[in-house]
Order: C-alpha cells, then sequence, then structure tokens
C-alpha cells in the first residue's frame, strides 16, 4: 500500500468495494476519484498539535451543542465522492452519517488538517477543493506544524473563501462554533522535549 498522495494500485475502485475492503483493514485509508490511498504516520509534533487542539475544542464546545472529533472519524463529501479522515473536525447540531460500519460523518462544520510534507499540497489543493463542496463547513484549518502557523479559511458571503492567518500570540476564531482558541495552548510543548 502507499503512502498519501499516491494510488494503491491502478485499478479503479467503487465506493462499496472502498468501503468493504476498508472495513477489514486495520489502518485507515482514503478513497478519491476510484483510487484507494494509505494514511501516513504522523510526527510526535502532528500528535501534539492534534491532541491540544483536541483538549482546547473539548473545554471550549462543553457547553455548546456541537462536538470535536479525532481523525478515526471518517468524513464522506457527497458531491465528489471522497473518503476521508481530517486531523480533527467539529460537527454542530444533529449529525448526519451515510450507512455503514463505521459510519461516514456528511455535516462536519470545522475541519482541521496538520500539514507535513507529504500532505501539505494534497491539504491545500485537491481535498480543500473536495472540502468546500460540504454546504455545511464554515472553517477550514490548516496548522503548521515546523512554525507556529496557522491558515484559518472562512466560508463568507457567497461561498467564498477568506484566508485569515493567526500567529503566536493570536487567537483562532471559530465563528461556525462559537469559540476561540488561543495560538499557544494549540502550539503548548510542540517544540519542547517535555
Amino acid at each position: 500500500m502507499r503512502t498519501m498522495g499516491e494510488a494503491a494500485s491502478t485499478r479503479k475502485w467503487t465506493p462499496e468495494e472502498y468501503l468493504a475492503w476498508e472495513q477489514a483493514q486495520p489502518t485507515r485509508h482514503e478513497y478519491r476519484d476510484g483510487e484507494i490511498f494509505a494514511m501516513a504516520g504522523a510526527s510526535p509534533a502532528h500528535n501534539d498539535i492534534v491532541a491540544n487542539v483536541l483538549g482546547e475544542l473539548r473545554e471550549a464546545l462543553r457547553d455548546k451543542p456541537c462536538r470535536a472529533r479525532a481523525s478515526d472519524q471518517r468524513v464522506r463529501v457527497p458531491a465528489t465522492g471522497l473518503y476521508t479522515y481530517p486531523d480533527v473536525l467539529v460537527m454542530c447540531g444533529e449529525a448526519e452519517y451515510e450507512a455503514g460500519e463505521p459510519p461516514s460523518l456528511l455535516n462536519p462544520t470545522v475541519i482541521v488538517e496538520v500539514l507535513s510534507d507529504s500532505t501539505e499540497r494534497d491539504d491545500r489543493g485537491k481535498k480543500f477543493r473536495n472540502y468546500r463542496t460540504i454546504p455545511t463547513l464554515q472553517d477550514y484549518v490548516l496548522v503548521a506544524q515546523d512554525a507556529v502557523w496557522i491558515e484559518h479559511y472562512i466560508r463568507g458571503e457567497n461561498g467564498v473563501w477568506e484566508l485569515h492567518d493567526t500567529l503566536p500570540g493570536g487567537t483562532l476564531t471559530l465563528a461556525s462554533c462559537g469559540v476561540a482558541l488561543r495560538v499557544d495552548e494549540i502550539y503548548l510543548k510542540v517544540f519542547s522535549a517535555t
């Protein structure tokens, strides 16, 4: 199996074949345009950032009608057929799922991807183009793991996506779910040995 960005084979799979095959696999795989991609392993910095984002979101969403999920929650993009596992997502209101085991979420409000050398091009390009077709998605957040830098795309008027950079000492404001996360907390202990 090849890693993210390289197709597993030249064979074209149907969504049904992918879902049946994926259920029997010990690791996660993304499905796009009839091809299956192995999800790459994560660095310690990546894992720390995901844990920090989830921890901050858990506290911030405690009294709100939203919940955060980690990378084991598969998402299906109905308009394009993409099946993927975002690093972190937030869903608000009633969750909508496509049937299957595990079920695939159809209506995320926020998607967070932690950038790496192997995924950055895809996270900024094809994957973002797919995500933009999800009607409920309001915030797309790209978090660098080699520097303190967050790119926050917000769906604005008429569906136009606006970019906001968030730097050290700043605040990542996710208006769609009514939370503000301090950048310094997202990067807590990421660049230190302890």
